[in-house]
Formats: structure tokens, C-alpha cells, sequence
């Protein structure tokens, strides 16, 4: 399916790989003619089998008729064992005979010419390298949010899906949510005038966490896991739920959400969502702001160490100002000259953790005056990219079936999550500081500059990738 990928012989005898593809599985559909035929089909390696990728990423895969789920990948093998048997079941209601390929390393299961895209639902610090794989072995990458853990991990994954032409898409749904393009719609032409002001807000986290050193339980590579981060001893907190069961190896939302070493808390969690569309409706999709001040509360005890409570004001060189604040409600406030429009997904859940706005907050879309939001866009308006269905991952799909950018870029993915990891620097520091988005780096500032990027423990991490 993807016509810049090396055909299966070139790639074979230039990667020495000949013997790699025995066992990779079948795929049978029961009508194998037409658009049903296999090589009609854009073969999807799903890596990371959890909570996201079980709840949001293979669904949303597994219901696109031009793609199939052939292989999946994850360090713990209980939920390899999951994925496998919900895949395969499936497709076997739609009476096609799939065999999922199964892998507890993500590394060998790309050196398979088969497989044309990858999907990546891992945690935030597996985020960048497995990118960065895939694309230079050709593959178009679907990627969940944020984009990486430092701004030195986002730049080198766009850089490189630039340079190696890949189709690219991240889990910032609300890109493809019809109230989300029509708010930053009606801001980028005007509607509420000049806009001055953008607040958003967040949820935040609790601190606490069980700092009990247990053993590693013997379906999960906790070794790998760690990657690139500190080595550390297992707790049941540290990572991802245990359990004989289904919901609950799935139901709760995992410990390593709030350890810094592997995720900055909301402010990239939850705040890669919502800056997404601030910058959209800023149209500063590829810059990012040039001040900004921070501070917040970090946990003084226990095993989760991610930020509480929290304050960001960030300036862009247009002017406006983006405050971001755990006590706004959920979503984005765009505020202008001649009124306001307010954002949110409403009662949407993507998992049974996701906040819900309440009260007057609630609405998904709504604003200062209703001629805001019912005057229809004009021929000549500025008309932002609509996803087909408002379905984020056939949004995706449709890019690579046209080799046309998806509504997120790896270049808008990597600014949206920058402006969310300079307000994690901010609040580090607890003062002001100073960023030059076209260079990158913070103005005459060693001690922000050193945050751009963290020590990454070798064999795993970017930095320590063979060139």
C-alpha cells in the first residue's frame, strides 16, 4: 500500500532479513477479490496494547474497512494475549480468517516488509523512539499523545518524518471533533474581533502512590520498560495494573501517568489536547509562545511526583495570551474584542477517567452570542481541515490513501506539545522565562535550557539509536 516503502524482495536483501517473514500472519478474507483483496488493505502493527490502545486505537483501527490490524506488540504478554484474541474475534464476526502476529519487541516486529503503518499507544517515554523506527523503515505512524517527553524528542521526530515523507497522524482527536473546528473556524475570520486572551483548562493529579518494592510479575519485560529512565524497583503504582481479569488490567488509569520519568502530568496529558486547539484557533500551529511564567504545586512524598495544582501565562508574539489554570473549566476559552467562544468535548469520554464539565460548562460549544456560531463561513473564509466522519482515525487512513498531510502534522504535533513542556519548565523554575521558537531554546537561561532535554540511559532512547 505504500508506495515510497522498498517492495518485499529489495528490502529483504538489503536488510539481510530473509528469514524474518516466516510466520507472519495470514490474511484470508472469505471474499478475496475487489476491494476486500489483501493487497488492497494498509497492513497496521499496533504497538502498545493498554488502557488508550484498547480503548480508543485498535477500536478505531479495527472499524476502517481499507486498513487491517495484522500484528501487535506490547512488553506485557497478558495483554498481547488480549489484543490478539479481541482482534482476531473481530474479524471473524466479519468473516475474514486473520492469524494477529504477536511481539514483546517492537524492533523485530518492523523488520517486516508487510506491514505499512504503525500505531503506537505506549507511555510517554516510548513515544519518540519507536516514531523514529518506524518511520525509517518506511512506515506511516499514527502516535499517541504528547509527542515526546523533551523538546529535543519532538524535534528529532518531526525532522525525521519530514525527511523520510511519512504520513503522520497523533492521538489529538479533538482535531477531528466538528465543535473543535468550528470554534478556531469562527475565531481565525473573526467572529468575537481581535482575539486578546485564550484560558484553558485542566485537570490535575493527586500525588500519593505505593513506594512497596514487589516482584516483577513474569508476564511483563520491566527492564525494557524502563527504557531510556532511571532504573528503578517495581511497584504496583509505577506502572500498569496487574489482574486476572479484563477490567482489571484495564479499568484504571495507569501509575506511570504521574512519575515524572515518565510523563509530565496534565500539563502534557491533558494539555496537549487543549494547546492543539488554542493554536489552531491562534493559527500559531508552527511557532510557539516567546514568554512564560509558571508555578505549581510537586509532591513532596510518596511515589507519584507529577504536579498538582498549577498557573501558565504565555505570551505569543501576536499578542495574545494563553492561560492555562487547574481551576478553569475543562476546555478552551477563546476571548476577543466582540465576545468569546468556549470549547469542550462535553459529555464525550474517551476513558472512564476523563473529566466532565458540569453546569453551564457542559455544553460542548457555545459562545458570548449565538450570531457567533450560526453565521455560516463565507466562500472565501478561511475553511480549516475536516476530517471525514469527524473520525480521527480515518482521518489518518485517508492520508495515507492519498499521501495527503492528516489534520495533524508531526510539525504541529511537536509545537503543540513544546508550549505545553516550556509551561512544565516555568512551573520547575517557578519564574519567567524566555523561549525564541525559531531557534528553539530559552533566551540566555542555563538552567531552562538543560530542560529541553534529560540523560538517556543507553540502549534505549533516541540518543543512543544506530544512525
Amino acid at each position: 500500500m505504500n508506495p515510497t516503502q522498498p517492495n518485499r524482495r529489495q528490502f529483504l536483501r538489503t536488510a539481510g532479513l530473509a528469514g524474518a517473514a516466516i510466520g507472519f500472519p495470514t490474511i484470508i478474507p472469505a471474499r478475496v477479490l475487489g476491494a476486500d483483496a489483501p493487497s488492497k488493505k494498509i497492513n497496521i502493527l499496533q504497538i502498545g496494547c493498554g488502557r488508550i490502545g484498547r480503548d480508543m486505537d485498535m477500536p478505531g483501527i479495527l472499524r476502517q474497512d481499507a486498513a487491517r490490524l495484522v500484528a501487535v506488540c506490547d512488553l506485557d504478554s497478558l495483554r498481547v494475549t488480549d489484543a490478539k484474541t479481541m482482534i482476531e474475534g473481530h474479524y471473524a464476526k466479519k468473516k475474514v480468517s486473520l492469524t494477529v502476529g504477536t511481539y514483546g519487541d517492537y524492533r523485530k516486529a518492523l523488520q517486516h516488509p508487510d506491514i505499512d503503518a504503525v500505531s503506537v499507544s505506549t507511555p510517554d517515554h516510548w513515544h519518540a523512539e519507536p516514531v523514529i523506527a518506524a518511520a525509517l523503515m518506511g512506515k506511516d505512524i499514527y502516535v499517541q499523545k504528547p509527542l515526546s517527553m523533551t523538546l529535543k524528542e519532538g524535534r528529532a521526530v518531526s525532522d525525521v518524518i519530514k525527511a523520510k515523507n511519512r504520513i503522520f497522524q497523533i492521538g489529538s482527536q479533538q482535531r477531528s471533533g466538528a465543535q473543535f473546528r468550528i470554534a478556531c473556524e469562527m475565531v481565525r475570520n473573526g467572529r468575537i474581533g481581535k482575539l486578546h486572551t485564550v484560558r484553558i483548562g485542566l485537570p490535575s493529579d493527586p500525588s500519593g502512590g505505593s513506594t512497596e518494592v514487589i516482584p516483577v510479575p513474569s508476564n511483563f519485560n520491566y527492564a525494557m520498560w524502563l527504557g531510556y529512565t532511571p532504573d528503578a524497583p517495581y511497584t504496583k503504582d509505577r506502572t500498569h495494573p496487574q489482574g486476572k481479569d479484563i477490567k482489571t488490567r484495564y479499568g484504571e488509569r495507569p501509575g506511570w501517568l504521574r512519575i515524572e520519568d515518565y510523563c509530565l502530568g496534565m500539563i502534557t496529558g491533558w494539555g496537549s489536547h487543549h494547546v492543539d486547539i488554542a493554536h489552531w484557533g491562534m493559527d500559531t500551529e508552527h511557532t510557539g509562545p516567546v514568554s512564560i511564567t509558571g508555578k505549581a504545586e510537586f509532591p513532596k512524598s510518596g511515589l507519584w511526583t507529577v504536579h498538582g495544582p498549577y498557573h501558565i501565562e504565555a505570551t505569543y508574539a501576536n499578542g495574545v495570551t494563553m492561560i492555562i489554570d487547574h481551576t478553569f473549566p475543562n476546555g478552551v476559552r477563546f476571548e476577543g474584542s466582540d465576545g468569546w467562544i468556549f470549547v469542550t468535548r462535553g459529555a464525550e469520554r474517551v476513558t472512564a477517567s476523563d473529566p466532565v464539565p458540569k453546569g453551564a460548562a457542559a455544553k460542548a460549544l457555545q459562545a458570548s452570542k449565538p450570531e457567533i456560531l450560526s453565521t455560516p463561513l463565507g466562500e472565501k473564509e478561511i475553511h480549516l481541515h475536516e476530517s471525514p466522519k469527524g473520525d480521527h482515525h480515518l482521518d489518518w487512513i485517508t492520508a495515507m490513501q492519498t499521501r495527503k498531510p492528516a489534520v495533524t502534522t508531526a510539525e504541529i504535533a511537536h509545537r503543540s506539545t513544546s508550549a505545553c513542556i516550556i509551561g512544565w519548565a516555568a512551573m520547575k523554575l517557578g519564574r519567567k522565562i524566555t523561549w525564541d521558537p525559531a531557534k528553539e531554546e530559552f533566551v540566555n537561561d542555563e538552567a531552562a535550557n538543560a530542560l529541553r532535554s534529560r540523560p538517556q540511559r543507553a540502549p534505549y532512547g533516541i540518543d543512543n539509536m544506530k544512525k
